[in-house]
């Protein structure tokens, strides 16, 4: 039995007028998973992803998309508030994140869609929650984008005071913080959405190059603070106490937001069930590795108090430590690299998942057009990139990093949930990955997350309640009318949820088959 594509609204009422559930109803209406696999196999008969990625290339899209986040951008503001004990806080942070990877690999596994969080929670929670998800991810993803773009300037700076020249205030900073638009940061959401409108493939192979130069240069720095290692910068370990920990914990939380940026590449993936969960954990290991060692050697170069204030502090410990100018020119130009391959990697996440709402209707059609000659959603690449290029011009970096770990770590929770839901609903569904020691793991997964939103402060929560308040008024306005899932007849929606047959996945065939 071949699963139909939606393609418009059912007629279901009399006069040929789509039949819709009442509002309670629409919201808790799940999107059959079949449905999702065929759609995204067949794009409703137009031009579809191409599948080019293996997994390194989806491993080094998640280390792409999160590595150097907090390290290059937002070190100088997180070690103030733990001291010392930073490090622990990228520790914290990273098993709140690995608690979630695991929930993440296992729904990978399952549907292998370019929707992410979005779609896993369509799949188990109803239209609702799913809607929810995706305004978080509009919210981590497009704002992130903007908040690492931010920290460009302060590196493009770091690279000219070598040659005796730096960026005014006016034109690589943004208003709030001494200028008037950040110039750099517009500069990096341009050429990345420019590279992602000439094609994914070509983006990965860039984005691969560009994370062995990352991964070199944190390294790097490794080696050259070791040489300046003070074990006395250790003590106080907790001059802040446990709360400092903790409220660090939650803003170095940022500093994972990217590795779920492979599960947004579902319908690009050649081996998506096999390659997507195992991309997931090594982008994981790798990270939050890396992370805890840059910080331990950070500080053990310079006291905590040394980083209050201070914009790219890595690279003032490199020059501070040998003396040599070119040492810092050559982290400063890897360190903007790096920011770039971060734009690069989340920028395409977030026009994945805007592809994916688009098809099921929550938002305009033009978001999921992809076009026929690059095999890439142009218009709405563009469309993001516009906003997102604004947003890092004029928005200052830590209104940005706060707003936008709210986000993730309510569409992280979700997550964990939708693992528990299916296990309960559907366990004959075929999994890749299984979250080991369930069901413990997504309940502390989820705990986790709710633990660290509590930390951010009352500011955040503010701007998160406003976002989900423009959330609604665009669901009401727009996603519940034209929602395609509501306007399937009460017949086909029962029959599309019925049992069915675990779904394989073949890489050659245009369309999802259930037999």
């Amino acid at each position: 039995m071949t699963v139909p594509t939606l393609t418009g609204p059912a007629t279901g009422a009399p006069g040929g007028t789509p039949a819709r559930p009442a509002l309670g109803a629409q919201l808790l209406r799940r999107k059959p998973i079949a449905q999702m696999v065929s759609e995204a196999e067949n794009n409703g008969g137009g031009p579809r992803l191409v599948r080019s990625f293996g997994v390194l290339q989806l491993t080094m899209i998640s280390v792409g998309a999160t590595l150097g986040t907090g390290i290059l951008v937002i070190l100088g503001e997180s070690v103030p508030l733990a001291g010392p004990a930073i490090w622990i806080s990228f520790a914290i942070a990273g098993l709140a994140a690995l608690l979630s990877a695991v929930s993440y690999a296992e729904m990978a596994g399952m549907v292998p869609v370019a929707g992410s969080s979005y779609s896993y929670t369509y799949a188990t929670m109803g239209e609702g929650m799913a809607w929810i998800c995706g305004w978080c991810l509009v919210l981590e993803y497009a704002v992130s984008v903007a908040a690492v773009a931010v920290g460009a300037g302060q590196y493009v700076n770091e690279t000219l005071a070598v040659f005796g020249s730096v960026l005014p205030d006016a034109v690589s900073q943004p208003p709030g913080d001494g200028g008037v638009v950040n110039i750099p940061a517009m500069v990096i959401v341009v050429l990345a959405t420019i590279l992602l409108v000439r094609g994914a493939k070509e983006s990965a192979w860039i984005n691969t190059s560009i994370v062995v130069v990352k991964v070199g240069i944190l390294l790097f720095f490794c080696a050259v603070a070791f040489t300046a290692f003070n074990a006395g910068n250790f003590e106080p370990l907790l001059p802040m106490g446990a709360a400092g920990v903790s409220a660090a914990a939650s803003r170095v939380f940022f500093s994972y937001i990217g590795f779920d940026a492979a599960s947004t590449a579902g319908e690009e993936a050649r081996n998506p069930k096999r390659d997507l969960p195992r991309a997931i954990m090594l982008s994981m290991l790798i990270v939050t590795t890396i992370y805890v060692l840059v910080a331990v050697t950070a500080i053990g170069a310079r006291p905590w108090g040394w980083f209050d204030g201070t914009e790219a502090a890595l690279v003032k410990i490199l020059e501070e430590t040998t003396g040599q100018p070119w040492i810092a020119l050559v982290f400063a130009v890897g360190a903007v690299l790096a920011i770039a391959s971060i734009v690069l990697t989340v920028l395409y996440g977030q026009t994945r998942i805007l592809m994916s709402m688009s098809r099921d209707g929550l938002i305009p059609k033009i978001f999921g057009r992809v076009s026929r000659r690059t095999g890439t959603p142009v218009a709405g690449t563009l469309l993001v990139g516009t906003a997102v290029a604004l947003t890092a011009g004029l928005v200052p970096l830590g209104a940005l990093a706060d707003a936008t770990s709210i986000g993730t770590l309510f569409a992280f929770a979700l997550v964990n949930v939708a693992v528990i839901y299916l296990r309960r609903t559907r366990p004959e569904l075929e999994r890749t990955f299984r979250v080991p020691l369930f069901p413990l793991t997504p309940i502390l997964g989820a705990a986790m997350c709710a633990f660290l939103m509590a930390n951010l402060g009352a500011d955040t929560w503010v701007v998160f309640a406003v976002w989900m308040l423009v959330g609604v008024a665009a669901y009401f306005g727009y996603g519940r009318r034209n929602s395609r899932v509501a306007a399937m007849s009460n017949e086909e929606y029962r029959e599309l949820s019925g049992p069915q047959t675990p779904i394989q996945q073949n890489p050659e065939t245009t369309k999802a088959e259930i037999s």
